[in-house]
């Protein structure tokens, strides 16, 4: 049975992070996965529910859906203090104790506050928000700085285009990271946006520059198992170190340095995904050469361990 998401709407609801959970949830892509959502608006309250700027949306579900839904959405609302019908607040307080994923986006947080699910849980929400949630809900730990937050079962995001992130990390965590970066490749986005703590999602790939860097970078790609250094890649240019890292910089936004080190933790995430090899081979084929370096910039870059990670997205517990 195909993943039920429901994304509660309510009068003032805003139209780009409702529009983002359709993007990502509601279109079909089957053809990355088998087990596509099946998605679905649910009204939060009676009557046509008009959206921010005056649209009306049609929302074929009534709370009643929730009963059944596997995950529920809750967008940012114009006005987050604006009172929340009792109704959805009690039929979001029973998804959760029958154990349903639960997310907001913006300032969507502030309903699932109000229902009392984020309490003495982190969060987070829009920046210019987060301190009224945290007074009005002192119980909450926010976390203003992040693009989302994962605790538990409930998960929080940060304003507007953090909703996109957030849900691109929920097809990660229930389709692979393959199918979350061919949906984030398909709209038109990078995987993974650096906030202030590392998230499980693939970093992303640089800008290509096709007249310089897309060669090099294919070559390099190609060999991250070896040691390559800085002189390995600017000579395979065919420029001196200094222009490289002029160049790279330009076109990517780091160095080439940095650059080899994320494509060698992403390596390693897919290998972690995809495969029973031991830490010790995954250093090896990933270009670490040891379990402790792999260990050691892994955590670094991920926020946890290799196989903390390969428990999260395997379900299992190889070695």
């Amino acid at each position: 049975m195909a993943h039920r998401v429901a994304v509660v709407v309510l009068n003032g609801t805003t139209q780009f992070e409702t529009a983002v959970t359709y993007e990502v949830f509601g279109v079909d892509r089957s053809e990355y996965s088998d087990d596509w959502y099946e998605f679905a608006f649910v009204a939060g309250e009676p009557g046509p529910i008009r959206i921010q700027g005056g649209m009306v949306l049609e929302a074929p579900r009534g709370l009643g859906y929730l009963r059944t839904a596997d995950t529920i959405i809750v967008p940012a609302v114009v006005d987050e203090r604006t009172d929340v019908p009792e109704p959805l607040l009690a039929a979001l307080r029973a998804a959760h104790l029958r154990g349903a994923r639960l997310a907001s986006i913006c300032t969507g947080a502030f309903i699932l506050a109000e229902a009392g699910l984020l309490d003495g849980r982190r969060a987070t929400t829009h920046w210019m928000d987060a301190a009224d949630l945290a007074r009005r809900y002192p119980s909450v730990c926010v976390e203003p700085d992040v693009l989302y937050v994962e605790d538990g079962n409930i998960f929080t995001s940060a304003g507007a285009a953090a909703g996109l992130d957030l849900c691109l990390h929920l097809v990660r965590l229930d389709l692979g990271s393959e199918v979350a970066n061919s949906v984030a490749r398909r709209i038109v986005v990078p995987p993974h946006r650096d906030g202030g703590q590392a998230q499980f999602v693939d970093a992303p790939m640089p800008h290509r520059d096709n007249d310089t860097l897309g060669p090099l970078l294919d070559w390099a790609l190609a060999r991250l198992d070896e040691p390559l250094t800085l002189d390995d890649l600017a000579r395979q240019a065919s420029v001196s170190t200094r222009t490289l890292v002029r160049r790279f910089q330009a076109a990517t936004g780091t160095t080439p340095l940095q650059w080899l080190l994320s494509q060698r933790v992403r390596r390693a995430q897919r290998l972690l995904e995809s495969s029973d090899e031991p830490v010790e081979r995954i250093a090896g084929l990933a270009g670490f050469g040891t379990a402790a370096n792999l260990r050691q910039h892994f955590t670094r870059l991920v926020g946890v361990a290799p196989m903390t990670y390969r428990r999260t997205f395997r379900g299992g517990t190889a070695a």
